[in-house]
């Protein structure tokens, strides 16, 4: 069993790469191999698309290592195999992002990625540092997580889905704001799980054993 881990210079993989590590070995889920090889992703058992900065940026970074979006979109589209997007990596699962400029995602969750604006002024943007979990709805990905679970946010952009059903949760911010979404053999999660302590563990782990 493999689990790629997508490289497209999207910021320091490290703390990610040693969270999977960590939890590959305790769950017997096989090799996490840190990757931007076309071949290498459509030959994973499943992937995980992480992301820092700005969707923009992000998706042309993808993008610029070619052939890679192509061989993303045949694992999961074609082969149906699982993926977890993190922070921006959700973001581009949506069908549109509003930062900046207008920038199509893969679209494989209906949605648009835009800025949080809390009813509260006095509410900062970026939404940065830790903040509850209010679970939507149940997943195999959430086993063993209630509403109440810490999680770690950084971002001023959220997805607004079009369908409330592909929301399993979000946080409170002066508004709710969308920290976890799935799809089929796709999920998302705003928040890093890598640096989100036990919370962000325990959903790496379901999901290194998750076979939807």
């Amino acid at each position: 069993m493999t689990t790629a881990l997508i490289d497209f210079d999207s910021g320091n993989l490290h703390s990610a790469q040693k969270a999977f590590e960590r939890m590959a070995a305790e769950t017997d889920a096989g090799e996490i191999v840190v990757t931007a090889d076309p071949e290498v992703v459509r030959g994973a058992d499943r992937l995980v698309l992480p992301g820092d900065g700005a969707f923009p940026a992000c998706r042309a970074a993808l993008l610029a290592h070619e052939g890679l979006a192509e061989a993303l979109t045949d694992a999961v589209m074609r082969d149906g195999r699982p993926l977890l997007g993190i922070c921006v990596g959700m973001q581009m699962l949506a069908t549109t992002g509003h930062e900046y400029e207008q920038t199509p995602g893969f679209g494989w969750i209906p949605g648009a990625i835009r800025r949080i604006a809390p009813a509260d002024p006095g509410l900062k943007v970026p939404h940065m540092g830790w903040n509850d979990l209010v679970l939507d709805r149940p997943h195999p990905v959430l086993d063993g997580l209630a509403s109440g679970d810490h999680a770690y946010f950084v971002h001023s952009y959220q997805m607004e889905v079009d369908d409330p059903a592909h929301r399993l949760a979000h946080a409170d911010y002066g508004a709710e704001i969308t920290a976890i979404v799935a799809r089929d053999t796709v999920i998302g999660t705003q928040f890093h799980p890598e640096k989100s302590q036990a919370t962000g563990l325990r959903l790496i782990a379901n999901f290194l054993r998750w076979t939807p």
